[in-house]
Order: structure tokens, then sequence, then C-alpha cells
């Protein structure tokens, strides 16, 4: 979804990507390899993920997805196969392929049992944009989405975008208080503002009230222990933060510095060089920053996911 600066114009797409991501020396030995997603404006295109990893998961972790009781709210699935996204229970595309390839080398940071590979905070991740209309939003919930196939592990999707969230509405849930109000309050159990879905694995934290003081809040110390009354309970649980747009609010510069890794999605052919440098330069308080590079209409080699299910193929 997100694009990259056009800073020439001649060579591939993904050449020019390359031109992007090797921008600066500081991002330079920050392990931020670059996850091409293919899902153009039309929301119908595919993701192209580069260096891949599979995920060595701790067997002792078992998922906690049916072991609470209490109301369940469906997603709207066909509102969802409508927009594009990629259902975990639906058939396999060419996006849900592609997300399950950028999903790898996030699971390995966040439950690697290899202690060399696994990060501080890996089972936090932001995902963000430098601007509106770069498919943050779409690329958060289609990663949430393919997590939640994990057979050892859950998801909890955080809708961060205080000012403007959508999370709700894009799965068809209703809504209810959520984690500002947790962090705005402390007699509010944020546990109790988790939304559990008819999508096994799949929970929903909502972004809650609305303040002009979301960045202090989340720049409090109470923060980082919310964060943990939601990961504690269950050590195979992934959280992403849906934050707003970096430039165009603080929140997710507050949240870079919970969080163990961060997803930076660019437009491919719409998101500058100079947005890409500012971007990376707020969420320096994460070690681990990865590039999604969405909206690509090119694949190297000529990669066609999906049509060996017989999807996407003609």
């Amino acid at each position: 979804m997100n694009q990259h600066s056009p800073i020439k114009r001649t060579g591939s797409l993904l050449e020019r990507a390359a031109e992007v991501y090797d921008f600066a020396e500081a991002l330079r030995g920050k392990s931020a390899p670059v996850a091409p997603v293919l899902a153009p404006k039309d929301e119908a295109s595919l993701a192209t993920a580069i260096s891949p990893a599979s995920a060595a998961l701790d067997p002792n972790l078992r998922p906690s997805r049916h072991d609470e009781d209490g109301a369940v709210q469906p997603v709207d699935r066909g509102a969802l196969l409508q927009n594009g996204f990629a259902l975990p229970d639906g058939p396999v595309t060419g996006l849900s392929e592609e997300f399950r390839i950028i999903k790898r080398q996030l699971l390995v940071a966040a439950t690697s049992s290899k202690h060399a590979e696994k990060i501080s905070r890996g089972e936090r991740i932001l995902v963000c944009s430098a601007h509106m209309g770069e498919g943050k939003t779409f690329c958060a919930v289609n990663l949430a989405l393919s997590i939640a196939a994990e057979k050892d592990v859950e998801v909890l999707l955080v809708d961060a975008d205080f000012a403007k969230p959508s999370v709700l509405s894009t799965l068809g849930l209703a809504g209810g208080p959520g984690l500002m109000d947790a962090l705005a309050d402390p007699q509010v159990d944020v546990q109790d503002c988790v939304i559990r879905t008819d999508i096994p694995g799949l929970s929903v934290l909502p972004a809650g009230r609305q303040t002009n003081a979301d960045t202090e809040y989340l720049a409090s110390a109470r923060t980082e222990s919310v964060l943990d009354e939601l990961t504690a309970p269950y050590p195979n649980r992934l959280i992403i933060f849906d934050s707003p747009p970096i430039l165009a609010a603080s929140p997710a510069t507050a949240l870079a510095r919970h969080v163990g890794q961060a997803v930076l999605v660019i437009r491919a052919d719409e998101t500058t060089e100079d947005a890409l440098r500012d971007a990376v330069g707020l969420l320096a308080a994460c070690d681990n920053i990865q590039l999604l590079l969405n909206g690509v209409k090119y694949s190297p080699g000529g990669r066609r996911f999906g049509t060996y299910y017989g999807q996407g193929g003609k």
C-alpha cells in the first residue's frame, strides 16, 4: 500500500523501491527488510514480501482462543470480501498468499525459540504510514486476519487511530470502550474492552474515547502496564496496532516506544523519499522497522500467488 518515492524514473519499480529503502546510512543495520505488498487502490492486487523467514514457534505455547467465555461478535465477511480483504476462512488468493509471507518474518521476531532471533516486545507490532491513503489500515487488518489463521498464536488488533478510528467499521463490529478509556481511567479494565470475534484467534480492541491528550496518555507510564495486561496472561498473543499516519499525528511516535516491531506502509509511486526519511526518523524508538510496499503492479520473477490453488489465474 505504501508507495515509493520517485527518486529516479529509470529502472524497475522494485529497483527504485530498493533505492528508497537504502536511502540513509542511519537505516543500515536496523534489520529493516523491505516487504512489498501488491494491493492496489482498487484493493484487488497482490503483495510481495522480500526475504521471508520461517517462524520457529515455541511448542509449549497453546492458543487461548477457546479458553474464554462471553459474547462473540460476528465479523462482516461480506463487507471484507467486497473491499478486497483476504478472509482467513476463505479461498486462497494471491493477496492471502502474500500476507502469509509477510507475517512469517514478523512471527520469527515475536516467537522464535532461538534467543538470537527473538526480540524484546516483538509480539507488539505497529503498523503505520507516512500519510493518509497509503493503506496502513488495509495492511493492518489483512495482517491480523492472516495471523489469526495460525495454529499456535492468536492476534489482538488494536485501533490506535484515536482521531479517526476505522477498524471496527471495517470489520463490521459494534463500538464500545477501548484502549484510550483504559489509559485515561485506571478503574477501566482493558480486558473488559476487548471484543472477541467469531474468527478463531482474532480479537479487537477499539480505540475508545476521543481526547486531545492521546499522545500524552500513550507516553505515560500507565501505557506500558496496560499493554502488559494484554500480553502477560496470553504468552502466545501478538498485538497489532493500527496507528494514525505518523506525519499527520503524533500518537504513532509515542507508540513506537512500546513496540518491538514497526511496519511502515508506503504506497508505490506516491510516498516521497522525504516523507519516508521523516517517517523512519520518527519511528527511531523502535529498532526493528520493516517497509511494506503497497500498490505494486509489478511482480519480480513473475510471481502469481494463488494460481496454484485455482485462484487468480487464467
